[in-house]
């Protein structure tokens, strides 16, 4: 049987308030994750993703845009959303994944901690769940990097 959730860690050389600006302000959502993003901070709301043929979406040859429900925002600390849920159903622990950002100050900047779970929500069999782990542990790893080039290119005043 396949796991049901991707972790990844990383260390950013920016303070949380940096950090949580990054994975939550569609602008800034917009240079390392998704090509557009429409989303507020703030539990509850609903937004959307989309990743453009050409753009992060790769080689598709329409775009993908995937809505979303912000489940928790605590500023500078914790930050989830649902997703990947039937069109027209509200998102639950029993049809969507769960991201989670997890923001944790050191000395040397902030943890930045991210675990999608709840993937056999969201598949159908087990091959299914495997091809979605491996996209997503592929997807995460490359999309966590941009987001270190991403704020290492800020303005230095910028990142802390």
């Amino acid at each position: 049987m396949a796991a049901d959730s991707v972790e990844r860690e990383i260390l950013i050389e920016a303070s949380p308030k940096v950090v949580w600006g990054v994975i939550t302000e569609p602008e800034q959502i917009s240079r390392w994750f998704s090509d557009e993003a429409q989303v507020e901070g703030r539990a509850g709301a609903d937004g959307t993703l989309t990743w453009r043929p050409g753009g992060r979406g790769g080689d598709k040859e329409s775009d993908l845009i995937v809505p979303i429900r912000v489940v928790e925002a605590e500023p500078f600390h914790r930050f989830s959303f649902r997703w990947n849920h039937p069109e027209g159903a509200p998102p639950d622990e029993s049809n969507s994944a769960l991201v989670e950002f997890s923001l944790i100050e050191e000395a040397d900047g902030t943890r930045l901690r991210v675990v999608e779970s709840g993937i056999g929500a969201v598949t159908h069999d087990e091959e299914d769940k495997a091809r979605y782990l491996e996209s997503h542990e592929q997807g995460w790893e490359r999309h966590l990097g941009e987001m270190l080039d991403y704020v290492a290119s800020k303005p230095r005043g910028a990142t802390r």
